[in-house]
């Protein structure tokens, strides 16, 4: 991830002192399709909780190369898919809804994510609503949630996975109404969890992780879990954005087999 730019200074708990810059959308998200065609998703931030509202004000306005150095190609291509960063509230406040991949998968075993996955031709457009409808159904489909309790408020930038020639574009959600959720598919998913955003902020959960090859990048070390790779650059730029980073050791190193 690239060197950070100026962040809001708003932390999770405290509302900030103005509103989203962009005027939200009525209503709620339907259901991703129906027996007529797409059904068109919303995006709004109406009802979000206070704390949600620096998270949505950053992804109005930064910037795709503030976000990683792996942007998509240029002419098009890479194959286009979406993930569901979901906040909801849990015992402990704020968490976010993260899932472990199978080890016997082809690509990215058995390492924590989002709920995401490839576009179908059924979402529709891979530049309009196409990723908003491809985040809920993936996030339904791998973990058991009911889309209709989710709110979308944002859309990051599409970003590019050059290992696995994703483009994926980041769709955020608030938990309004939360759902049963856990394994659907143990072909697909090991386990289904969520991590509260004070362990994600906590200096002692965060380390870079280093690849085999030697590539770095940041880490954090929740729920017995490395999060690592293109999920933990996420969530590394949200948390800086948002102004919820609190300061941590960036000479601290950790492999990916940690734990194991």
């Amino acid at each position: 991830m690239p060197a950070p730019g100026q962040a809001p200074a708003s932390a999770p708990g405290q509302a900030p002192a103005s509103a989203p810059g962009q005027a939200p959308a009525q209503g709620t998200p339907a259901p991703h399709r129906n027996g007529h065609g797409p059904v068109p998703v919303l995006v709004t931030t109406d009802g979000l909780p206070a704390w949600l509202t620096p998270v949505a004000r950053a992804a109005a306005t930064v910037r795709p190369d503030q976000l990683s150095r792996f942007l998509p190609p240029e002419g098009g291509g890479g194959r286009q898919s979406a993930v569901l960063v979901l906040f909801g509230e849990g015992e402990r406040g704020p968490e976010l809804l993260l899932m472990e991949r199978a080890g016997s998968l082809r690509s990215h075993a058995g390492q924590p994510s989002f709920p995401g996955g490839a576009l179908d031709p059924e979402d529709g457009d891979p530049r309009g609503e196409g990723p908003l409808r491809a985040a809920l159904r993936e996030a339904e489909e791998e973990t058991g949630l009911d889309p209709a309790g989710v709110q979308l408020f944002g859309v990051l930038p599409s970003l590019f996975i050059p290992v696995s020639d994703f483009v994926v574009t980041p769709v955020l959600g608030w938990w309004r109404v939360p759902s049963p959720v856990g394994v659907v598919d143990p072909a697909e998913t090991a386990r289904v969890f969520t991590v509260p955003v004070a362990d994600l902020t906590d200096p002692a959960n965060r380390a870079m992780a280093v690849h085999p090859r030697g590539h770095q990048g940041p880490a954090f070390l929740v729920q017995r879990a490395l999060v690592w790779g293109f999920t933990a650059g996420v969530i590394d730029r949200i948390l800086h954005f948002a102004g919820w980073e609190r300061p941590w050791d960036r000479d601290r190193r950790v492999p990916l087999d940690w734990g194991s």
